[in-house]
């Protein structure tokens, strides 16, 4: 019977919305107050009333047209208090009228605003929880029924099985490192180590790490010899690793990983392109790739690699970029995917 009076309550009209200054609407609610009190008063006199008698019901008239004007100006406050009491709870759903033009109509819209992006950020918090739960069970089960065969002597230790074990312990390893390079992100705790980097002698040690990595894929590069840049190169080192990892999966078998490097024109900054000729990336999922554990539709994993990508090497080689304050893109393609990342001139140069 309560929530239903608050709910009529709530419901009711609010005439002073339109003024855009609650000094103002408190002005027009003392105005209006008076006024009722006086003419109620003055009403009573050519009745034979007296001023003691008119005075307590122009009183009490006043106090019913005072509740009813400031109705408005009160009931936003009451519902971000109930608000903010059933967010305490964890329940990010409700909101608050928010008619008013004054300055409690504008904390009302605030107050939306940040119960939204509470919403939204609960809603990625319990996405990653069950996406790593899920990362992580799946390198830990392989890896777990492996040993087990092998303690219960239903499959010998064989070089291949140790290799399996090897591999979902590095798949397990490669998790935990990019879960780390998030956590610094969420705590804001990088920062950049700035040096003059070599690029074709950085492409070349990244690529052939890269090859190790995936023996069964092929790398190009096209570099120009005396290529130089102002990068951290750890840093950037992420950001290439995660691009080539990203093609290798995605490519297929036989036909090369191309990385190339170029200036920026005419700032001195620069440009390096990973490109695949796997199925691309769609228009629409270009923007959202970039997101952690975010895989695409057409993003699978290349045939003869086993395991798949976590989904969270191309948020770390966006995060690593706009570190440097660069931009990293999706390229339009007539076939394939090609990533490029542009880092500016001038980092940790003296001012």
């Amino acid at each position: 019977m309560t929530a239903v009076v608050y709910r009529a309550w709530a419901r009711l009209p609010r005439p002073l919305d339109p003024l855009r200054s609650i000094k103002v609407k408190f002005g027009v609610v003392v105005m209006v107050t008076a006024c009722v009190a006086v003419l109620i008063v003055l009403w009573g006199y050519p009745l034979g009333f007296r001023a003691r008698q008119t005075m307590p019901v122009g009183v009490l008239i006043s106090l019913v047209v005072t509740q009813l004007l400031a109705h408005g100006m009160t009931a936003p406050l009451r519902e971000m208090t109930a608000a903010a009491r059933t967010m305490a709870r964890g329940d990010y759903s409700r909101r608050v009228r928010a008619t008013s033009r004054d300055e409690v109509g504008e904390l009302a819209q605030a107050f939306n605003r940040m119960a939204a992006d509470l919403a939204e950020v609960d809603r990625q918090r319990r996405e990653f929880v069950a996406n790593v739960s899920h990362e992580l069970r799946t390198p830990i089960s392989a890896l777990r029924a492996v040993l087990e065969n092998v303690a219960d002597g239903v499959t010998p230790a064989t070089p291949d099985v140790l290799a399996s074990a090897l591999e979902q312990t590095e798949r397990l390893g490669r998790l935990v490192t990019q879960l780390l390079d998030l956590s610094r992100v969420e705590a804001g705790a990088a920062v950049l180590d700035v040096t003059d980097v070599d690029v074709a002698a950085f492409v070349a040690d990244v690529t052939a790490e890269a090859a190790a990595g995936h023996p069964d894929a092929l790398f190009a590069s096209d570099v120009p010899a005396g290529l130089s840049a102002r990068a951290d190169r750890d840093r950037l080192h992420q950001v290439v690793a995660n691009l080539l990892d990203n093609a290798a999966r995605h490519g297929p078998a036989g036909r090369p990983v191309t990385v190339t490097a170029r200036p920026l024109a005419g700032t001195g900054g620069l440009v390096i392109d990973v490109a695949d000729e796997g199925p691309g990336i769609p228009p629409e999922e270009r923007t959202r790739v970039f997101e952690r554990f975010s895989r695409g539709s057409a993003s699978g994993p290349r045939a003869g690699t086993p395991g798949g990508g976590t989904g969270l090497g191309l948020a770390i080689a966006s995060w690593a970029t706009e570190l440097h304050g660069g931009d990293i893109t999706v390229m339009d393609t007539p076939s394939g995917c090609r990533i490029r990342v542009v880092i500016p001139a001038g980092l940790g140069e003296p001012v």
